[in-house]
């Protein structure tokens, strides 16, 4: 088959695709080519527009590196992770609501004995942060591992800013007890924006959106025999929590970082000046029973 044109190019492309091995693969890509011919002929797309998509999506490339990740940065502002987010968990009654997992997640996360304080050289408010870990039913988890990370208050995260730390800080895993509880210390995070000054903030630029987001704090949680929660927990008082640049903001999600004055915390830590407490209870999905054999 030769001489393609607007109405035959699309048939071409997805009969060239018949013979792939893989069928979930054979028909993401088959929707993918069809859903993309169609957008180029719905918008019209002229040469010139079709060059600057391509010089955009290679730009977005070249911004990666080790630390950043501008591709996942444009899914969550394009509303595509939270898409995918809600496909993915549809979930029971006591389970935890899910939201993006972010650029600024790092795997090999220090192990800390919970009630350490995680903030190392950042400084600001300190935070108290106390919770719990249970299966959606209601049953203490023992042994949960849970990641937690966040932004200093100047709304930069440790990684941007390796050299001046010293390495990482305002970040951690720790395991729940017995009873699946965790606590521990770090500073109040702040709201802030997401990396705009590459690809993905001239695009929100060119479509007169902010790149901000509430203040939180991630959370990573993961216990046997469970699905792995991710997930954030917002600040009451933050700006942005109706506008979040990257649609993650969820009512469940949202609560009161309390303020309190100097005196003696929950954990019965002296405080010499005023700090604040998030206490959060996070419920996980159990896993799907999987067949023997």
């Amino acid at each position: 088959m030769r001489d393609f044109d607007e109405h035959t190019i699309t048939r071409a492309v997805v009969e060239r695709l018949a013979d792939t091995p893989d069928p979930r693969l054979k028909a993401i890509l088959t929707s993918l080519v069809r859903h993309l011919h169609d957008f180029v002929r719905d918008v019209d797309l002229s040469f010139e527009e079709w060059q600057a998509g391509i010089a955009f999506l290679t730009r977005t490339g070249q911004a990666c590196d080790r630390h950043r990740q501008e591709f996942i940065l444009l899914s969550d502002t394009l509303g595509v992770s939270m898409l995918v987010d809600a496909l993915a968990h549809r979930l029971r009654e006591g389970a935890t609501e899910t939201t993006v997992l972010g650029p600024f997640y790092v795997a090999d996360a220090p192990e800390r004995p919970s009630g350490s304080d995680i903030a190392g050289p950042l400084e600001g408010t300190p935070l108290l942060v106390t919770g719990s870990v249970v299966s959606a039913g209601g049953a203490p988890l023992a042994g949960a591992t849970v990641d937690v990370w966040h932004a200093d208050e100047d709304g930069a995260y440790d990684v941007q800013q390796l050299d001046a730390l010293g390495g990482l800080a305002g970040r951690a895993r720790f395991r729940t007890d017995a009873e699946g509880r965790f606590h521990f210390w770090t500073i109040m995070p702040a709201w802030y924006p997401i990396p705009d000054d590459g690809p993905v903030g001239a695009m929100l630029k060119a479509t007169g959106r902010h790149p901000n987001r509430p203040a939180h704090v991630h959370f990573m949680v993961a216990a046997e025999g469970h699905e792995t929660l991710i997930t954030h927990v917002f600040s009451a008082d933050s700006p942005w929590l109706d506008s979040d640049a990257v649609f993650g903001v969820k009512t469940s999600l949202v609560a009161d970082f309390v303020a309190h004055p100097a005196g003696t915390a929950p954990d019965g830590r002296a405080m010499d000046r005023p700090y604040r407490h998030l206490a959060y209870d996070f419920g996980l999905e159990p896993a799907p029973a999987r067949a023997a054999g």
